[in-house]
């Protein structure tokens, strides 16, 4: 799936734009490079419709001067002398920041787990059968349910990186994903499931996300009759349910920037009590296998695993080299470093500040699914929810909708709600009466970060406005 040589034409890429860089007298500069292939197929209406390859890549390059810094990108090394002016050009234009300048170059450990031989050695043949072996899975568990969308994909990327403070790496990451989309029509009323497998190594065989599918699919059918009237309610959500609202608000109040800038609700309470005394919260970017870890950041740092909040209690933010030099420079906060924490989008955008695995873990006995849902009572049980981007991630308030919704009362399942409305305080909610599963085994890869969350019990902050 990848060329033998693909590390070493990046590598002789990032040499061609550096002596660029030298070339035009630039004292540092930061040069990044990527190349990525992949395969994937399209599932619709019970059949694969489509079935590709292909790959994209290139280089970026960060020049500092002088605390000012510029970026440009550029699909070939042949454009280096003008991407490397545009980023001059760039830096000479923008505002100076104290003592901002690029990282030296330090030793980092390796993390494991970020690529498999058995996905570089996928062929196309291979992601045809297991999509013929998903679609008729799917049909063997239920004989009305259809896959109506989703696919399946592998890909591998080559990455390296160079900078004129000695720092040189570079290596492979290998993926493997599907989602399914599964819709039981029958009966006059339809209902359908989203879910979704993702990991660094080859996923064999059929993943339980697709009999996941099929299972909300059937257990949101025949909707039981309920009052439209909101009430402040008892919530069970699982890893799937809280993944985009926790990405959208508690992923961010980590940022020192947004810390020291009052953008988060965490500002000005390091030391004190943010969530409930029993939860403790990781940004871990070496986990093994995780889509947000390597041994080092965007920036070319050594990653670490940092304890954010320690038993309810924040005791860390995370910062960027550039953000870092920034809010200090502004006067925002008396001194701040690097954390390790830089994330870059691809090759075409400057590093930032970001989250790496984020994981929520509790000093208490896991409580399993049948456990939770006898402990809550009286609640609710909410798999999905749409909207979750609304979010206010400053005040934590946030409306949305779900259509995975179960109704429980007196610790049992009564049945699903047609649709509801969702809204409430995530902070309140979490900062008191919480109570975790088991950690998921699966990773927590989405589209608003990668997150490691077992199913969570929310005993107030929650109001529920059934439809």
């Amino acid at each position: 799936m990848i060329p033998d040589d693909a590390i070493e034409r990046l590598l002789d890429g990032c040499e061609i734009i550096a002596k660029q860089c030298e070339s035009q007298g630039i004292s540092q500069w930061e040069i990044v490079a990527s190349q990525g292939y992949g395969r994937t197929l399209d599932i619709e209406a019970g059949r694969i419709s489509l079935a590709s390859g292909g790959g994209e890549g290139g280089f970026g390059v960060r020049v500092v001067e002088n605390g000012r810094y510029g970026y440009a990108h550029l699909v070939d090394p042949s454009g280096a002398e003008h991407a490397v002016s545009q980023a001059l050009s760039i830096a000479k234009a923008s505002p100076k920041i104290k003592d901002f300048s690029l990282p030296n170059a330090e030793d980092a450990q390796p993390v494991g787990g970020m690529s498999d031989d058995a996905i570089l050695k996928l062929s196309a043949e291979d992601l045809l059968t297991q999509g013929d072996d998903i679609i008729a899975e799917v049909a063997s568990l239920d004989e009305r349910a259809v896959v109506i969308g989703g696919g399946i994909g592998a890909s591998v990327e080559a990455s390296a990186m160079s900078s004129s403070e000695g720092i040189e790496a570079s290596g492979i990451t290998t993926s493997h994903g599907l989602g399914v989309q599964v819709s039981i029509e029958a009966d006059g009323q339809m209902t359908s499931a989203w879910e979704s497998s993702s990991s660094r190594k080859l996923i064999s065989g059929i993943p339980s996300c697709v009999p996941l599918a099929v299972e909300w699919a059937q257990k949101t059918r025949n909707p039981i009759p309920v009052e439209n009237q909101p009430t402040d309610s008892a919530i069970l959500m699982t890893p799937q349910g809280i993944s985009s609202l926790f990405s959208n608000i508690i992923r961010p109040s980590a940022l020192g920037e947004r810390m020291v800038r009052k953008e988060s609700f965490w500002s000005g309470k390091m030391n004190e009590t943010v969530l409930d005394d029993h939860l403790t919260m990781l940004d871990n970017r070496r986990m093994d296998g995780g889509f947000a870890s390597s041994a080092r950041d965007g920036e070319g740092v050594p990653t670490s695993c940092h304890t954010i909040v320690e038993n309810g209690v924040l005791r860390k933010m995370i910062w960027s080299t550039r953000d870092a030099a920034k809010n200090v420079a502004e006067g925002r906060i008396e001194s701040a470093a690097t954390t390790g924490s830089a994330t870059r989008r691809s090759h075409m955008s400057p590093p930032t500040t970001g989250c790496g695995d984020v994981q929520l873990l509790s000093s208490r006995k896991p409580q399993s699914r049948d456990e939770l849902i006898q402990t809550m009572g009286n609640g609710y049980i909410i798999h999905s929810v749409m909207g979750a981007h609304t979010a206010n991630p400053t005040s934590g308030d946030f409306s949305v909708t779900t259509s995975t919704i179960l109704k429980v009362e007196d610790g049992e399942v009564l049945g699903a709600l047609k649709q509801a409305g969702v809204s409430g305080n995530l902070f309140q909610a979490i900062s008191n009466g919480v109570h975790l599963g088991p950690q998921s085994t699966t990773s927590g890869v989405s589209s608003t970060g990668s997150n490691h969350l077992s199913d969570i019990l929310f005993s107030q902050g929650m109001r529920v406005n059934p439809a």
